[in-house]
């Protein structure tokens, strides 16, 4: 029997994040997925009149087929993806594998090969610039078992969280956006913390649901030898298969100088990868209401409400602050009472306390007014 929340996650993700309009083609790409969730997206595109194609893979599937591959037969599967991208409007990724390490014994060679001749140029040069994509993981056991949930309560905070009303968040947003473009200095402080830093002339962008499911951000950078100071991360964090717990950074004037965690040699090595890695790409505020813990899963964890990311790395080109490096590890801060609290001042203001917006504008995006 159809799960009913299927059709409300569908509508979510047709009228909300691809904004399907009449006409336009829309690519359903499911891995690993419920057949009645791609016939609920179907429905909902073709009730839109727009077109659906659909494109159903296995991980075990693809796991072989990159274990074979040569530059001869991935290149020829990557123009034929190309061409079917190139037709796109709108695409939409839902991925599902049992097994979030099934591709670990991939040869990293063959890897590779993969990644130049079919995701560069199908993802990176035509479907991210090109279409109205959104991408989203599947709920699945493994997941749960990351969350420490039982499978059944952590299927009910999915849809929760995927099927929260982005819509209204995103208006809420507008507000933090012109706050944080408005502003030059910030300064955090909490349990290990006193950071401050500018982010004077930089841009601000809402994440609302158009490209990820879950979401709820608003990042910009700081400007790259601004920040100073000590950062304390509440949450455990996981990075080339390493899990970190209990990060400890210090800054001079941008430069990560000191860096400790319970893994502090691996903490180090990878903050030593270039240049960059020592500086930071991205400050970003987490808002979504029904997501307050940790899973090592940061297309969840970076999303926490009451808590903030800074990220050692290279920074988007959406908010550029000049910084370059392969690292961009998004390391969060969760600031609600139960994570030991703490404040953020904008300009000598303060904004948000323990994980709340303490001013009128912002208070719109409290967990008490996002949440039905």
């Amino acid at each position: 029997m159809k799960d009913p929340r299927f059709n409300d996650l569908a509508r979510v993700l047709i009228h909300h994040s691809t904004a399907l309009q009449k006409g336009e083609k829309i690519l359903i790409e499911a891995i690993d997925i419920p057949h009645e969730m791609v016939i609920a997206i179907m429905r909902a595109a073709h009730d839109k009149g727009g077109i659906p194609f659909t494109s159903i893979k296995q991980g075990p599937i693809l796991r072989d087929l990159y274990r074979l591959a040569t530059e001869q037969s991935m290149e020829m599967i990557g123009k034929w993806e190309a061409d079917r991208m190139a037709e796109m409007d709108a695409y939409i990724a839902l991925r599902g594998s049992h097994n979030v390490t099934e591709m670990s014994d991939v040869p990293p060679e063959k890897m590779k090969i993969y990644q130049n001749h079919w995701w560069e140029p199908v993802h990176i040069k035509i479907r991210v610039p090109k279409t109205k994509w959104v991408v989203l993981r599947w709920p699945h056991p493994s997941m749960a078992q990351q969350a420490f949930m039982s499978t059944e309560k952590f299927e009910d905070f999915y849809f929760n969280v995927c099927t929260l009303d982005y819509s209204a968040m995103s208006v809420a947003m507008n507000a933090l956006v012109d706050r944080m473009q408005a502003t030059d200095k910030v300064r955090i402080t909490g349990p290990g913390t006193d950071l401050s830093f500018s982010i004077k002339g930089m841009k601000a962008v809402k994440c609302d649901g158009r490209h990820n499911i879950p979401d709820g951000e608003v990042y910009t950078a700081p400007i790259r030898d601004s920040v100073n100071g000590t950062l304390h991360y509440t949450a455990k964090t996981i990075y080339q298969g390493i899990v970190h717990d209990q990060i400890k950074l210090e800054f001079k004037e941008g430069k990560i100088i000191n860096a400790s965690s319970d893994k502090t040699d691996a903490l180090n090595k990878v903050l030593d990868t270039d240049k960059g890695a020592r500086y930071i790409g991205e400050f970003s505020l987490g808002l979504n209401p029904y997501i307050a813990h940790p899973m090592l899963d940061i297309l969840f964890d970076e999303k926490i409400g009451g808590s903030f990311h800074f990220t050692p790395g290279g920074a988007y080109d959406e908010a550029d602050n000049g910084n370059k490096s392969k690292v961009h590890w998004d390391m969060v801060c969760i600031q609600t009472p139960e994570y030991g609290g703490g404040e953020i001042v904008f300009d000598d203001e303060l904004i948000r306390k323990d994980g709340k917006f303490v001013v009128k504008d912002l208070e719109p995006l409290n967990p008490e007014n996002l949440i039905p």
